[in-house]
């Protein structure tokens, strides 16, 4: 299937839609194959399954680079590729964000000097890809306690008029006092407020945050694939 299919919803092919919308000054690549900078995201899309896209996909990789890719079907890489990961993870929309209040709790807009808290939480966490200037593609919310970054939320992907929400993360030793319940709250706010619609993706064996999603008036729109790749040594 092509992403030119004109059946497919923009969020079918979430990475490429962004890279050729909303971020299509940030992309790399041409008409077959595109990816944001490495420093951003290893996110990558192709315009189709065929060897050419697979090959313009291998011309924008080092051999250290890996390419994320989110697509409706499994991806078959010819030789030259290796798949470091293959899952599958949910696409979770919502229409009307649930309102869950602060509780007195300051939630402040992060910027670029808290990236290295950012990086340390993140890999603490592990919440997906976090890396140098993940925090340039949007809007980045957190909690501190004494100082410290325990618990942030952001902006990712933004195809068409939907917004991708990322970094959900609470330091282990800050969890059960529903901050990131407060922040998901709080930018999925945000993004309405801007006429957008959030989403975001969580891998399908989680189940503990696909609960946290779905409290936070999130439905599964559909499943996709996660495939990682890299350029076979």
């Amino acid at each position: 299937m092509s992403v030119h299919d004109s059946a497919s919803h923009p969020l079918d092919y979430p990475i490429w839609t962004a890279l050729t919308t909303t971020h299509q000054a940030l992309a790399e690549g041409d008409a077959r194959a595109r990816r944001y900078p490495t420093e951003i995201t290893p996110f990558a899309a192709m315009a189709d399954m065929s060897p050419e896209s697979f090959a313009a996909l291998a011309g924008l990789m080092s051999p250290q680079d890996i390419a994320v890719l989110f697509t409706p079907d499994p991806v078959k890489p010819p030789a030259g590729f290796r798949i470091a990961l293959a899952d599958t993870g949910e696409q979770m929309i919502v229409a009307t964000p649930v309102e869950t209040p602060a509780n007195g709790v300051d939630i402040v807009t992060l910027g670029v000097d808290d990236v290295p808290a950012m990086i340390e939480l993140t890999a603490l966490t592990k919440p997906g890809p976090f890396s140098m200037r993940t925090h340039e593609l949007g809007t980045f919310l957190g909690i501190r306690v004494d100082g410290q970054l325990v618990a942030m939320a952001g902006e990712r992907m933004k195809p068409a008029q939907y917004t991708e929400i990322t970094a959900v993360c609470v330091h282990p030793s800050h969890r059960g006092r529903g901050y990131g319940q407060m922040l998901l709250s709080a930018i999925s706010h945000q993004i309405v407020s801007r006429g957008e619609i959030p989403f975001l993706h969580v891998f399908t064996n989680n189940h503990s945050a696909i609960a946290l999603y779905r409290r936070q008036g999130m439905e599964i729109r559909r499943r996709l694939h996660v495939t990682v790749l890299k350029k076979q040594d």
